[in-house]
């Protein structure tokens, strides 16, 4: 969104006739008669900036022009306040990204701003970086105000800009058509006297009556304005709609000049009107990385870029010219997350292009797919946008492909009927965790492996109950092979209880000797990991393992892994070393 306006002029306020124009445009859009690809703008060599600016070397048909605003109406995102170093460690990285523009912010609005801009245009408007744009009002001290922001940078644009729509000019700037004429005109005219790169908006473009706004567009361009930038300030527009009215401005307006999209997010179509303005001829579009600005915020940056490379076969077709941007799509993942710590915004998972799901699949189906061919489910490839590489993510949607192919990468083969406990157990796990780590699986198989299956006894339930004035009172289910067996037992906390009922399923006797119980990882659904020390009745010392989100199902399954080892060292001979086995052992047997 722009900036306030206030009325600069002296002449006396009257209200502008017509219709109420908050729901609805004021006018209707009138079509253009010629194909609006083919009227693209270009920009001729006498009307490039000799000086300031870069639409001398953007001339180019295809050359999507990217001015970025982050610091501008990305800053005026609702808690946002950056200082001036961190405004220009985002300058700085957005000269790497290869943005062309770079809206510093804008000058009059504080001395802070002031010295923010004057900062980045010292430490960023170098003659090979970015042109460095400042934002101003009609008022001809905005516009001095903004040249000396700008001043230090070796190429400078001047952004100015007044509203145009009926609600506007009437409830905010009090003032009639033919004085936001006069405004828009004298503005342009003290913007040329400093710099040849001058850019124009007519504030809600999308719902500005439109034989009106082409008047004014018409007097800036006449005064020396290179760019017309058609604001949809309140995000009003719907892609059809928006991409012909630039079309229409096309028609209407003559000069030269670079026709540029400024779409805000209200009704979530800010990429998608931007990417039809494109469509329609607009070669300069405004964004924000990340999508930050008012209210619900720009265009994201990272899509548009993307969705510019990915789907230049459309544009291609469209206009016959592959559009592209200067745009350096490995830098954008790093840009996302420097913005993102700077401003304190987090970004949303989902987030397409820099989201941390943007290239994560949990699907078995999704999973398989990609593991077998990236593009069965991804048109973009991560490491371009500097995500690194597909992310496999193991949770209970999950299959056998995957849950194997990760376990590969952790260097840990499995196969047979080891993967097929381990895998069971995963799933089991699962259901009640959103998100198993690479140490939860490590902790799962150290927990299934060493004991074969069909030859030890396995948890179906454990319930345990405390009541006050009574032992705590635990039932356990196990099941072996095709038998289902069940008891229950009191002990001294349900950790006994539970102990003690697997004793009297499986009639092993013994000692713990040691018990000790860990976080496998962090949070509050983190599994608990629990290791004891058994020794049986004749003497067999072991170790036994056991995983859940549980403490005392944790504890049941350590002590039951101990009596299946006791089990498999007494059916093989008590003198067998191998058959015990240390606990996280991944060894298979």
């Amino acid at each position: 969104m722009l900036a306030e306006t206030s009325c600069a002029s002296g002449q006396e306020v009257s209200s502008f006739s017509g219709s109420d124009a908050r729901l609805r445009p004021e006018h209707s859009i009138p079509l253009p008669k010629e194909n609006p690809v083919s009227n693209s703008p270009t920009i001729s060599s006498s009307a490039t900036p000799a000086e300031d600016g870069v639409l001398g070397s953007l001339s180019e048909q295809g050359r999507v022009i990217i001015f970025d605003t982050t610091l501008r109406d990305g800053e005026q995102s609702p808690g946002i306040s950056l200082d001036v170093a961190e405004k220009v460690e985002i300058a700085e990285q957005l000269a790497r990204l290869g943005v062309d523009y770079i809206e510093a912010g804008f000058p009059i609005a504080s001395q802070g701003d002031f010295e923010a801009v004057h900062a980045v245009a010292s430490a960023v408007g170098s003659p090979e970086g970015p042109v460095i744009c400042g934002l101003s009002r009609t008022a001809l001290k905005d516009i001095d105000r903004c040249w000396e922001a700008i001043e230090p940078a070796s190429k400078r644009r001047i952004h100015t800009f007044i509203a145009t729509s009926e609600t506007h000019m009437t409830h905010k700037l009090r003032m009639t058509p033919e004085q936001v004429i006069a405004e828009a005109g004298s503005a342009v005219a003290h913007a040329k006297q400093y710099t040849d790169d001058v850019e124009f908006s007519p504030e809600d473009a999308s719902r500005s009556d439109f034989d009106f706004m082409c008047q004014v567009l018409q007097v800036a361009v006449d005064a020396g304005a290179t760019t017309l930038n058609i604001p949809d300030t309140v995000g009003f527009g719907i892609p059809e709609e928006y991409g012909k009215r630039l079309a229409a401005v096309r028609t209407r307006v003559t000069g030269e000049y670079v026709i540029s999209a400024h779409c805000h997010d209200d009704l979530g179509m800010a990429v998608a009107n931007s990417i039809a303005a494109i469509a329609h001829g607009a070669r300069q579009v405004e964004c924000a990385v990340n999508g930050l600005g008012e209210r619900a915020g720009n265009a994201a940056l990272e899509e548009l870029v993307m969705a510019l490379r990915t789907r230049g076969d459309y544009f291609e077709e469209l206009t016959g010219t592959r559009l592209y941007t200067g745009v350096k799509p490995g830098e954008l993942a790093r840009t996302s997350r420097i913005v993102s710590r700077l401003t304190g915004y987090p970004v949303q998972y989902n987030k397409a292009v820099v989201g941390r799901n943007a290239f994560a699949h949990e699907s078995g189906i999704h999973q398989h797919g990609v593991l077998t061919e990236r593009s069965t489910y991804e048109i973009m490839d991560p490491a371009e946008v500097g995500q690194g590489e597909s992310k496999i993510v193991l949770g209970k949607h999950s299959g056998r492909h995957a849950f194997a192919d990760t376990l590969a990468k952790m260097g840990i083969t499995v196969s047979g009927d080891a993967l097929n406990q381990a895998f069971l157990r995963f799933k089991e796990l699962a259901d009640r965790k959103i998100q198993l780590s690479e140490a939860d699986l490590e902790a799962i198989v150290a927990e299934e492996m060493g004991v074969d299956a069909g030859e030890r006894w396995e948890v179906e339930t454990i319930a345990a109950e405390v009541r006050p004035g009574h032992n705590p009172v635990a039932t356990v289910v196990l099941r072996r092979g095709d038998e289902r067996f069940e008891q229950t037992a009191e002990g001294d906390g349900m950790i006994d209880a539970c102990c003690g009922a697997i004793r009297k399923i499986t009639g092993m006797d013994g000692e713990l000797d040691d018990y000790a119980v860990s976080s496998v990882t962090g949070g509050v659904d983190a599994l608990a990991d629990v290791v004891l020390q058994f020794t049986s009745s004749d003497g067999i010392k072991v170790a036994g393992r056991g995983l859940s989100t549980d403490v005392v199902e944790a504890s049941a399954r350590a002590f039951l892994h101990a009596i299946n080892k006791v089990a498999k060292v007494r059916d093989r001979g008590a003198d067998d070393g191998r058959s015990v086995i240390r606990p996280g052992s991944l060894r298979v047997e």
